[in-house]
């Protein structure tokens, strides 16, 4: 009870949809997405929430490229909005023949999904559709067909896609449903930024930094960034078991931070 206090968020309640993209790095990265993956996944099955495979799309050599979730459960967001952000790995490569330790990073993106009886306005004029084959795991029919879609809202420069289904028209669909809700989230970002620049909060949020560090070698350790958290048991946080009380250390700093800005 005393952590649902700390929903304050008009959408806290909302399912997530949650985005994993490989930073630079190549194959190191993209084994660093599906570890991030793995944990989520993982986190969200002890939490007994459903999980929707949106888009994936693999690495060349290994790991995953970037990859889309529908987080389905009572305040999925709300909890996973602590996870936006850059995510750093440190750790004896296991792609490098001489074992040199090797630094890679992760951007994970978490917006609410929001009710259809919210009118976010999307022109026809404003969005490029585009089909092609899909390039994941899917079956004979997903491979062979254009069901696959990449839709690009043009005045924001936004790109979404999703190819998990079969139908074309259900891959659109499921498309729509994450651009608006991108375009909500840019929209209640910027808003944001406005208020911390009218009240001069002392903490800014800056969602394209680094916020959480997870370092496997020469040490374990995984540390976030804002609020100073930070175990040893880095090996349970990667399998989902630790994860909780960096989000519970978020929606504190995140509240305290809200207060001092009033």
């Amino acid at each position: 009870m005393e952590l649902t206090t700390l929903f304050r968020g008009p959408h806290d309640r909302n399912n997530a949809i949650l985005s994993l993209t490989a930073g630079a790095g190549g194959t190191e990265s993209c084994d660093w997405v599906g570890m991030l993956l793995r944990m989520y996944q993982r986190w969200a099955q002890a939490k007994g929430f459903e999980i929707q495979l949106l888009d994936y799309l693999a690495g060349e050599q290994a790991g995953v490229k970037s990859v889309t979730l529908l987080i389905k459960g009572s305040y999925a967001y709300g909890q996973l909005k602590s996870e936006r952000g850059v995510h750093r790995l440190v750790r004896i490569s296991p792609f490098d023949a001489n074992k040199r330790r090797h630094t890679s990073f992760a951007a994970v993106d978490v917006v609410a999904e929001i009710p259809d009886d919210i009118d976010i306005q999307i022109g026809e004029n404003d969005l490029k559709v585009d089909v092609f084959r899909s390039s994941g795991a899917g079956g004979q029919s997903v491979n062979t067909t254009d069901s696959a879609v990449r839709i690009t809202h043009i005045p924001t420069g936004i790109v979404v896609q999703c190819q998990n289904e079969r139908s074309q028209l259900k891959n659109k669909h499921s498309a729509m449903k994450v651009l608006r809700a991108r375009l909500y989230e840019a929209e209640q970002d910027k808003r944001e930024a406005e208020l911390a620049k009218q009240h001069s909060a002392k903490q800014k949020i800056e969602w394209g930094s680094q916020v959480r560090s997870y370092v496997l070698h020469p040490y374990q350790m995984v540390k976030d960034h804002r609020t100073d958290t930070e175990t040893g048991k880095a090996e349970q946080v990667l399998e989902g078991e630790g994860l909780d009380q960096f989000i519970e250390a978020y929606l504190r700093w995140k509240a305290s931070a809200t207060a001092g800005a009033r």
